[in-house]
């Protein structure tokens, strides 16, 4: 696992990504869950939470519940959503023996590196969907809207700052992954800074392989695009 979630998580993670910064999206997927659901859902288990910066906008209008492969990134989420229950585990392998009214998954999806590990992940989105539940996944790219290029941004604590770079790049096209590798500056209270590289492969799959994969696992499915250039994915549970 890449050090964004694990050693840098707890002090580092909310400058890199500040909490403001997901009140956009998580309005578009409550729009989605409103609009295109003939039955709103009371209840969401996401899967691939980290550090709960969805949910901390998405638990005022549903009950939540969160999961993510790491320790670290539980801990945040859990004290800015106390009110919330959370469980540790792989989106692979996750088996909760209960179902929800909805799953979803954000750009935690864009760690299925293969079709394998893809459709294990859609497999347990279906297991923990009740009949007639509903599957939301938001991941940053697939093949037809992939782009390279680079971003920075960062931001200050009283005490500490982070600024990053960002290079999105496809080493090899004709595989299903890409690389993204950031380099974090980091300063520190006594003023000193240090540097961290840490790079990122992510899966990379055509619009067509998800309606595939996710009708392969179950789901009634298609593709939906948002304002922000991304496409979304909904998928139905069958009633029967």
């Amino acid at each position: 696992m890449t050090k964004l979630y694990n050693e840098l998580a707890s002090d580092w993670y909310q400058l890199l990504t500040p909490l403001s910064g997901y009140k956009e999206e998580a309005d578009i997927y409550h729009q989605i869950f409103l609009e295109k659901l003939n039955t709103p859902p009371v209840n969401i288990l996401e899967l691939g939470s980290g550090a709960g910066h969805n949910a901390y906008f998405m638990k005022e209008w549903y009950t939540v519940f969160l999961s993510d492969i790491s320790v670290d990134m539980l801990a945040i989420s859990r004290k800015i959503n106390p009110e919330c229950e959370h469980f540790q585990g792989d989106m692979k392998t996750l088996r909760l023996n209960r179902t929800f009214d909805a799953v979803f998954i954000h750009d935690a999806i864009m760690y299925m590196t293969s079709e394998k590990d893809l459709k294990q992940a859609l497999l347990t989105a279906f297991v923990h969907c009740k009949p007639g539940g509903t599957v939301l996944i938001s991941p940053d790219y697939v093949k037809e809207t992939f782009k390279p290029g680079t971003d920075h941004g960062g931001s200050d604590a009283d005490d500490r700052g982070l600024r990053y770079l960002e290079w999105t790049h496809d080493p090899d096209p004709s595989d299903c992954t890409y690389t993204v590798d950031y380099a974090y500056l980091m300063q520190e209270a006594d003023g000193n800074i240090r540097v961290e590289h840490d790079r990122h492969v992510e899966g990379l799959f055509s619009e067509s392989a998800w309606i595939a994969m996710l009708t392969r696992a179950g789901f009634k499915s298609y593709s939906l695009p948002d304002s922000l250039d991304r496409i979304n994915f909904v998928g139905y549970k069958p009633v029967a």
